[in-house]
This record gives C-alpha cells, structure tokens and sequence, in this order.
C-alpha cells in the first residue's frame, strides 16, 4: 500500500536540492593545483600535473556556478533558506575563496585574469564577511549547537587575500584582510573549543570539519610570507607549527575518521591539508632541512590521494543521487 502521508520532500528535484557546500570541492582542488604548482619550485616536478589540474577546477568551478544559479532562478526559495541557514550560510563564501584560490593559481598564467579574479574574490568576500558576522551579532535563530569550524569559511577566509593581492600590489589591502582573518580566527577558534568541550558533540556528517583548523595557521602563515617578503621569522614559525600540531592531534583520530560514512563534507578534509601541503614546501626552501623535505614529500602524496578518493566517492555519490537528499 502507498504511504497514506508522503514525505513532500521526496518530490523535490535533485537541483532543488543542489547544495550550496559543493563549492568546497573547488576550494579542494585549488588547493591540490596550488600544492603542486608549489611542488615545481619546491620539489622539482614537472608542471604538466598542475596544469591540468588548474584546467580541471576552472572547469568544475564553471559548471557548479551555472548549476547554482540554475537553481537561483527555478527554486530560489531554497536558495534563500540556505543563506538563512546559519550552518550553510558559510558556504556561499566557499565561491569567493575559490575566486581568491584562482587568483593564486593563475598568476603565471595571465596576470590580468588573476587580478581579476582577486578583485572579484576580494570584494564578495568582504560583503559575505560583513554580512554574516552581521547575522550573528543579531541574531535571532544562531545556538551553540550552529557553531562548527565551518564558520571559519566567511570570516577567518581573509586570510587568503594576501597571497594574490601583494602580488597586484594591493599591500595595505592584504594588511588589512589579513588582520581580519587572524584576530577573527582566535576569536572563532575560542568559541568552537567551548562547543566542543562543554557541549554536545558534532554529529557525525560535521566531523570532517574539524579539519578546517588546519587551514588558518596553515594559510596564515603562506600569506604571511607574501607579507614579510617571504621571510620566515618567529612569527611565521608560531602559524606554521600551530598548523603541525593540528595537523598531528587530527592524525592521531584516524580511526574515527575512517569510520564515518560519506558526505559532502568530507571536501572539509582537502584544502586544509593542501594548505599545509604548501605551508610544509615553503618551510623545506627557507631551511633545507631533510625533516621538511620529507614532510613535504608525504604531504603532497596525501593531499593527492585525499583529492582522488574524493573525486571518486563524489562521483560514485551524484550517480547514486546520495548527494540530493534533504538535510
């Protein structure tokens, strides 16, 4: 017998249902075309492994955005419930990092485009950080239960500017996102501690999450280098060794990690480790020591083999339909 009261939301079309977190899969593999564009300089390589990878996530970045603002236009009510989210509201600023990420990426490429793409990046960056840190100081619908590392995408993603906007000559601009994402970031990461500790813990589909507070050391301190003409002094250690830890107390719960069933937020795992992945080549060029090379090494292997895993699983997941499913 048919069910006597069925569930509406079944009938809803999977592009209805598009989310908004898929942009965190461009950042992913931004960050994996970043990690061996580095790995050219750093460890020799050859560059043919980047550029197809850059021409891959322009190309994946190209078809999400039609995609989106496919759903924009034929269910845009689903589109304003999820920037009134206060989870997936984060994840609008996925976009623009992705456009801060490319602008890095195609700095050899043609500077016109990536200055570009930076002020692009830059400036919806800025609204969605004024806008959501707006949200939460008035806010009517945020609880401890909402706050996740993901908050870390709008706010503390500043500190991407840098990397891109000195290079276009724009420093005191880079100064002034990168004060945003560091203070911010101190602030956030205080708050997340206190959900974590004294409060319930992330439900599994967030887990991977956790991963994002790689990101902001690890970023920190790339962007810092662009900012101190690429000097690493004591202060780009602290960001960078912050990051090690991380990385290090995150590694140690692999196990609970391997154990929790695919997600979209699984994306949560690559650009982070990518980050480090860059942060750890930039460390092997300033001190040649065998400890970085080695990490550096290992690193760019595990962020490869992270990407690809993803790139299978999401594949194998959009076929299944797993992906559009109601949250």
């Amino acid at each position: 017998m048919p069910d006597a009261h069925p569930d509406p939301t079944r009938r809803q079309p999977w592009l209805a249902l598009f989310p908004v977190a898929f942009f965190a899969s461009v950042m992913g593999l931004t960050g994996l075309t970043l990690s061996w564009q580095k790995a050219v300089y750093s460890l020799g390589l050859a560059p043919l492994v980047s550029q197809v990878l850059l021409v891959l996530t322009a190309c994946v970045l190209l078809g999400l955005t039609c995609t989106y603002l496919l759903k924009a236009l034929k269910h845009s009510d689903q589109v304003v419930a999820e920037f009134q989210h206060p989870i997936q509201i984060s994840f609008f600023a996925a976009f623009s990092i992705s456009l801060l990420l490319l602008a890095v990426a195609t700095l050899e490429v043609s500077m016109a485009l990536s200055h570009y793409l930076w002020i692009c990046g830059a400036g919806l960056h800025l609204m969605l950080t004024l806008h959501v840190m707006t949200q939460w100081i008035h806010h009517a619908r945020f609880k401890v239960q909402h706050s996740t590392p993901a908050w870390f995408i709008p706010v503390v993603g500043n500190i991407i500017a840098p990397i891109a906007g000195v290079q276009h000559g724009y420093v005191e601009a880079s100064w002034f996102f990168f004060a945003i994402g560091l203070l911010y970031w101190l602030v956030l990461k205080t708050l997340i501690f206190n959900r974590i500790l004294f409060h319930d813990p992330l439900p599994e589909k967030l887990l991977p999450t956790l991963f994002i507070m790689i990101a902001p050391p690890a970023v920190g301190f790339v962007a810092y280098l662009q900012l101190n003409n690429g000097q690493v002094d004591n202060f780009a250690r602290l960001l960078y060794y912050a990051a090690l830890f991380i990385t290090l107390l995150l590694f140690t719960q692999l196990p609970r990690f391997s154990r929790i069933r695919f997600y979209l937020s699984w994306w949560a795992y690559s650009f982070p480790l990518a980050a480090f992945a860059i942060a750890t080549q930039s460390m092997w060029l300033h001190t040649r020591s065998d400890f970085f090379l080695v990490l550096s090494w290992a690193t760019l292997v595990g962020v490869t083999f992270v990407v690809m895993l993803l790139l299978v699983k999401t594949t194998r997941a959009l076929v299944t339909g797993q992906l559009f499913q109601p949250d």
